[in-house]
């Protein structure tokens, strides 16, 4: 067998949304985008949904309208994909690394907390491979120290945290549609919101800052003339990929649920070996399972990589754990705050197995009977 990591589930609907979206002639951001927005904000239960180009535009916007600027500090995770990182540093701010969690990979709020410094702008909180972070603990801290809280749930479409859907419970959410996620437009991403000035600063910065977007001006029975109010970005989604987007999200809940048979299988399977850690899901928490990764306890004696490669001898594709940002050489000259043990470890011990809709019983018994034999 042959079995990759991931990939996305599409089909003809998909295809025939985009090709009927290229038939209308606009292809850019247009009328799909705008009923892209208003579904994804009524699944998730916030009040306003901005689409743009991909989440880590959408983290950067994000800052931008919390107010960070030049020289101003984040707090987030170091174990994350490198994007949440960067998106700090292209909005002005300094990224500040964040421990984490060692069962769940989530940041820490007692450690959080002992970083803030008068310069610390906001908490960009990540909700690492779909499983939400402890958001009121986050929203706590943030009120007691004036801070704005933002939720990078590039991988949480479809999970909730203590009953509410991730995307409802703060000002700022920003989402992934890139084909490693849930769901998927090829790329793009959603920032939902519940302030309306906040919504209306986004879509103004998402395209150039100008002051009539290219639907209303096209839809005007009189001549309209733009003005661009401020310097922004063009950030924007097509309506080609937000037709693929409204096919998708119908089948949100459906792929939730497949994954989360898949992973249940994986937990039965793996509940009595010895040298692995498996992953959890705290009561009152929700995940869509966006991966399934396993911990290698260091007792073991096994070389995560050379694990790998035997994976891949056999078939399988697996992908190492949750990178650390400090340790990649864009941030070479990146100075911690504090050092990040458990993050480092948990990086170079963790490996992603395949979880994929739709996966065949055969792939699956294949990935189990693989992992026991050579985990044991």
């Amino acid at each position: 067998m042959k079995i990759p990591v991931a990939k996305p589930f599409m089909g003809k609907e998909e295809a025939q949304a985009a090709y009927d979206t290229i038939l209308t002639n606009w292809v850019t951001q247009g009328p799909r985008v705008a009923e892209f927005e208003e579904r994804f904000a009524a699944f998730v239960g916030a009040p306003h949904a901005v689409a743009v180009s991909n989440c880590t535009t959408a983290i950067q916007l994000a800052l931008i309208v919390a107010g960070v600027k030049n020289g101003d500090e984040v707090i987030c995770p170091s174990m994350s994909y490198i994007a949440t990182a960067n998106a700090i540093v292209h909005a002005g701010g300094t990224p500040v690394f964040a421990e984490v969690n060692p069962l769940t990979y989530n940041i820490d709020p007692v450690h959080t907390e002992s970083l803030i410094t008068p310069r610390t702008k906001a908490i960009l909180i990540v909700h690492q491979i779909g499983l939400p972070a402890d958001i009121d603990a986050f929203r706590v801290l943030c009120d007691r120290h004036g801070l704005a809280l933002i939720e990078d749930a590039a991988c949480a479409a479809g999970s909730s945290y203590k009953g509410s859907r991730i995307g409802s419970h703060s000002d700022l959410v920003c989402f992934s549609f890139h084909p490693r996620k849930v769901i998927t437009t090829g790329d793009g991403g959603m920032i939902t919101t519940s302030r309306a000035a906040y919504a209306d600063r986004l879509r103004l910065l998402r395209q150039h800052g100008m002051s009539v977007n290219d639907r209303v001006r096209h839809a005007s029975t009189k001549v309209l003339f733009e003005e661009h109010v401020e310097i922004g970005y063009n950030f924007r989604m097509t309506d080609i990929q937000a037709s693929v987007g409204i096919q998708q999200l119908e089948r949100l809940n459906y792929l939730v649920d497949e994954r989360r048979k898949i992973a249940h299988r994986y937990q039965d399977a793996f509940a009595q070996l010895d040298k692995v850690r498996l992953p959890v899901e705290p009561a009152g928490y929700f995940t869509n399972w966006q991966s399934y990764v396993l911990y290698l306890l260091p007792n073991t004696g096994l070389d995560r990589n050379d694990l790998m490669q035997a994976f891949l001898d056999r078939g399988i594709s697996t992908r190492r754990g949750v990178m650390t940002s400090h340790r990649e050489p864009a941030y070479g000259d990146f100075v911690l705050r504090s050092a990040l043990p458990v993050s480092e470890d948990a990086s170079d011990r963790s490996i992603v197995l395949p979880l994929y809709v739709p996966m065949s019983d055969a792939e699956i018994d294949y990935v189990i009977t693989n992992v026991l034999e050579l985990l044991r």
